[in-house]
């Protein structure tokens, strides 16, 4: 074993490679609600996680993180309909989003969610600058010939005299197998895309009546022509690391060829009126309840569609790309261009929600003081990386429709495996599987409401609710969250109610074991060295140790395992405490100076290493180490990374803040306080 710390690794594997620069996208919750707990145990402590470790790991200079409020769409104007009805609302609809952006920044900011722009699409400047990008985007694509004029049918309410929009109107979703509890006019709650005309069983949420159907005119994407760069594009990511198989997967089932699912017993009135449609082909699907016909092209099947709803047959269809809708004549919307004389139009909410965070990274870099130009240097260059955490019901939007447009903006054809320099590099995908609520699917718009993320803090520190969620292990399955104080199936006295509070747990090696080794040293050198820290020549093991730890931490970042990421944390620590205890118990029974002074120099190295990791997950408590430990914050610098901490003393023994008794780095809500039988 070599002396040389940085020619030391104790298993020969190549470190992983960062952008020069980075952006973080954190989604868009809806204007409408505040966030529950699956917007932050989901998606945002995960996102700001990869965002605060690549500020520590590139430069903060070099790294953007974004999200926003999304202002618009039918589930919004849809809420505030009814609230203002039901008279518990009173105000325009843009106050109405600004309270819950106003709320959901709160929140955010509670959670230590460390955005450099929290924006709203409809709202202040974020909103101006996100016009002008939608006037620029829609228009780019129109003159690259990717944008369709097509004539769709949409719901119209006779009793209520007007057309509806996306959410006022219910039905059944057409898309074979899906599981949701809500059809809307052209999209399930679950992301599933069909044209309007093929939704079950549709009814006007206004009067409880079945629409009918009229003609309209929108402008869509060209979606169907990207199927064959798109299986490029997925053939691409599964070869890397650092993109989880379930984009892959779930991304490469809309690339299927459009077929169409027909009941088994509607097998005879089929073939009455099979002569009618497009050239097809039948699969028999032994085993199953229906049938299979399938197409070459989408109007194909299109065209069958419309035989069989004239004949009365019902029938599902499954994933496939369809064209994606851009405009809409809702009036709360993004102004749309004028492209062919027509009359205006506004943005559908999906697609301007998917280019939002180019506009939110102008804004951020006009807050900056620098010219929003450069929004090119982390969107278009070969040595950037845009990194965009969502949920798995947005696969299809981000991995499928953005990803389609984003092609388009490269040029006639795109370039799926090398893009050059200057144009739209495509983002990578980090989705977590389904964060579950007692086991079950909660949805604000379903049966299992979800806790609210600020109701949480009643009961955790927002420490602990962080490293509880990325301890979960969301990007290899679902997961169910399941807070003790929220379980009303815990009866007090039981079993159960005495068994420790999983979200608690997790949080003991911070509040317990690590907390009590950085009080222990620091106590230490105020009884023996007058709150100096001794400083000198770290061991080799120690070293050996950290440099493990830290090229394991980094491998699991880089792909997105955060649980695995806590575990080297939890082992490191552990074998920290063990260390700590045996070696500074050995100096005091046999009053060894010279032990305790080696032992402190190695502690001091493992607390850096381990602080330096944690600051990403437990930022309040490892600038509170830095504080006391005095130094500036190139400490958190991946620059130096492997460096002892005689390096940032030139050698000399350093000159600690002095820690009052019972002052804890890391602790637990005040309500837990009261729990007497907690462990490690």
């Amino acid at each position: 074993m070599g002396k040389d710390n940085n020619n030391f690794v104790p298993h020969e594997i190549p470190r992983p490679e960062f952008p020069k620069r980075a952006i973080i996208t954190g989604g868009m919750p809806y204007g409408n609600k505040t966030l529950h707990f699956g917007h932050i145990g989901g998606v945002f402590v995960f996102a700001d996680v990869y965002a605060r470790f690549l500020r520590d790991r590139i430069g903060k200079d070099n790294v953007i993180f974004v999200s926003g409020t999304d202002c618009y769409g039918s589930p919004i104007a849809e809420s505030y309909r009814k609230l203002c009805e039901a008279g518990e609302f009173n105000g325009t609809i843009q106050d109405f989003v600004r309270r819950n952006h106003n709320s959901q920044k709160k929140t955010l900011d509670d959670y230590m969610i460390s955005l450099d722009v929290f924006g709203a699409s409809g709202l202040d400047r974020t909103s101006e600058i996100h016009n002008d990008v939608s006037e620029k985007f829609i228009r780019k694509l129109y003159e690259n010939g990717h944008l369709r004029r097509i004539s769709t049918k949409q719901f119209y309410d006779e009793k209520a005299g007007c057309f509806l929009n996306g959410r006022q109107v219910i039905g059944k979703c057409p898309v074979d197998g899906c599981q949701s509890e809500k059809g809307y006019a052209d999209e399930c709650d679950l992301g599933h895309q069909y044209m309007p005309e093929n939704l079950i069983d549709p009814k006007s949420t206004i009067t409880g009546e079945t629409p009918v159907m009229k003609d309209v005119y929108n402008w869509y994407f060209d979606l169907p022509a990207y199927k064959d760069l798109l299986k490029e594009y997925v053939a691409r990511i599964q070869k890397q690391k650092n993109v989880r198989p379930l984009v892959h997967k779930t991304i490469s089932e809309f690339l299927a060829d459009p077929v169409i699912h027909i009941k088994n017993e509607l097998l005879d009135k089929y073939n009455e009126v099979r002569s009618q449609m497009p050239e097809h082909e039948f699969i028999e699907e032994k085993k199953k309840p229906s049938f299979t016909i399938a197409f070459k092209e989408l109007d194909e099947m299109n065209k069958a569609c419309e035989v069989l709803s004239a004949n009365g047959i019902r029938f599902r269809t499954g994933k496939t790309l369809v064209p994606f809708r851009l405009t809409g004549n809702i009036e709360w919307g993004v102004p749309a261009p004028v492209l062919e004389g027509e009359d205006p139009l506004t943005v559908w909410v999906w697609p301007e929600s998917l280019w939002a965070p180019i506009s939110f990274t102008m804004a951020a870099l006009e807050r900056r003081g620098e010219d929003m130009e450069h929004w090119r240097d982390f969107w278009c260059s070969r040595d950037a990386q845009v990194y965009q955490f969502i949920g798995a019901d947005n696969i299809y939007f981000y991995g499928v429709a953005e990803m389609g447009m984003f092609m388009a903006l490269q040029g006639k054809d795109g370039n799926v495996s090398d893009p050059p320099e200057g144009q739209m590099q495509l983002p990578i995908l980090c989705a977590n599987h389904h964060i579950l609520f007692l086991n079950a699917k909660a949805s604000s718009s379903g049966k299992i409401r979800p806790p609210m993320a600020d109701e949480l803090l009643d009961y955790y520190t927002p420490e602990q609710l962080r490293m509880h969620f990325l301890g979960l292990g969301l990007g290899q399955r679902s997961v169910s969250f399941n807070p003790k104080p929220l379980d009303p199936t815990i009866v007090p006295g039981s079993a159960e109610a005495d068994q420790p509070d999983p979200v608690v747990k997790d949080g003991f090696l911070l509040s317990n074991v690590f907390n009590r080794i950085i009080r222990t040293c620091i106590y230490t050198t105020q009884k023996y060295y007058d709150g100096m820290m001794p400083v000198g020549e770290v061991s080799e093991q120690v070293l050996a140790d950290a440099k493990k730890a830290v090229l394991d931490y980094e491998r699991f970042m880089y792909r997105f395992e955060f649980h695995q990421a806590t575990y080297v944390l939890d082992s490191y620590i552990r074998k920290a405490s063990k260390y700590m205890a045996k070696n500074l118990g050995d100096a005091d029974k046999n009053e060894d100076p010279a032990l305790r002074r080696e032992t402190l120099i190695n502690v001091f190295h493992m607390i850096r290493t381990a602080a330096v990791l944690l600051h990403p997950m437990a930022p309040k408590g490892t600038e509170m180490i830095l504080e006391y430990l005095q130094f500036d914050e190139s400490f958190w610098s991946w620059d130096r990374i492997f460096d002892s901490i005689s390096a940032f003393t030139g050698g000399e023994d350093h000159k600690l803040k002095f820690l009052e008794p019972r002052v804890d780095f890391f602790t637990r809500h005040e309500s837990q306080f009261a729990d007497s039988a907690e462990s490690e």
